[in-house]
């Protein structure tokens, strides 16, 4: 097992450096002036040399490579400071370092992953095991239904639906906000239930079809009805033999959905205003902030590549047989 664990952690840290060799290129080495836009509008041929040089445009690209990599690693050196590792880098609209801005955002987009990934799992395969168990009867057919229907709804769709209704008309709750959590739990469970619950609603219809038709393909396999056959109960057959392998589908699109909304929540955050990494993408890309824009991309990338290697474990512990492949 360790030995599985340790060919994924290489393989993820060399395709991380891959990522971050593309992202480098794509955007410093483009035929684009890196440099004007950090200058901006009316900008001086002074100022445009100034820029160039505090970047470290003025050096050979391989150079510029270097400096960018290793600063990933061990940190840099900006006219604002000192860049500790990781370095993403210096916004270009704020000064600020890249990553104390991310890292700023992270727990609001955090809160939206954690949340939404509770409910839906809970909900969603809790409902979709339930309707496999019950196949035909009339949970079955609820639990069916009610998710092709909410699985036609989008965050943007019913966003706007819940804040007119709960925070607009009725004024039940307050606009959602995010409040930190050591500062006030009450605050910060008020301020992500609607935003959490919206986003978990479209996840729980996907989870509850997948869980079920998971599961009922599992009860049709050949050692599950050798199990029944053998006088086993329906349920010590369902939890000791189907539930397990019924997992693997949906541990996969876990690790894609959770990665992917760690990387940013974007609709769900730009429809309740709130300022996570999806929110802050939009922002780099609209004002054309490179170094927050590179940032973003190797933010998210990372957590994917984590939740690869979280989803191999997870499929190595569910069927040991991936383990030697």
């Amino acid at each position: 097992m360790f030995q599985f664990i340790l060919r994924r952690t290489v393989g993820a840290l060399v395709t991380l450096f891959l990522i971050g060799a593309a992202t480098f290129f794509l955007f410093v080495a483009a035929p684009s002036d890196y440099a004007s836009l950090a200058c901006g509008k009316d900008c001086s041929p002074q100022r445009l040399a100034d820029i160039r040089e505090a970047l470290g445009l003025n050096l050979p690209i391989a150079q510029q490579f270097w400096d960018f990599m290793s600063g990933i690693v061990m940190g840099r050196d900006f006219p604002q400071g000192h860049c500790s590792a990781p370095c993403l880098g210096v916004s270009f609209n704020t000064g600020d370092m890249v990553w104390a801005t991310l890292m700023d955002r992270f727990p609001t987009t955090l809160t939206l992953t954690v949340g939404g990934a509770v409910v839906f799992l809970v909900i969603g395969v809790g409902a979709g095991m339930i309707a496999a168990y019950r196949r035909g009867s009339v949970l079955d057919k609820v639990a069916t239904s009610g998710s092709m229907v909410l699985s036609s709804f989008q965050i943007y769709f019913l966003g706007p639906i819940a804040l007119w209704i709960f925070v607009y008309s009725t004024g039940w709750m307050e606009s959602p906000k995010y409040v930190p959590i050591t500062e006030d739990p009450w605050g910060w469970f008020i301020g992500m239930v609607m935003p959490v619950l919206v986003m978990a609603t479209i996840f729980t219809a996907q989870y509850t079809r997948m869980a079920r038709s998971s599961m009922i393909e599992q009860l049709a396999e050949e050692h599950v009805r050798t199990a029944r056959a053998k006088g086993m109960s329906k349920p010590y057959v369902f939890f000791r033999y189907a539930w397990r392998g019924s997992m693997i589908p949906i541990v996969t699109v876990l690790g894609m959905d959770i990665s992917g909304m760690l990387g940013g929540a974007v609709v769900t955050e730009i429809t309740f205003s709130l300022q996570g990494i999806g929110r802050l993408a939009v922002n780099g890309a609209q004002t054309k902030d490179l170094p927050l824009t590179m940032g973003v991309m190797l933010f998210g990338a990372f957590f994917i590549l984590i939740f690869n290697i979280l989803t191999d474990i997870a499929y190595a512990y569910i069927d040991p047989r991936v383990r030697l492949s």
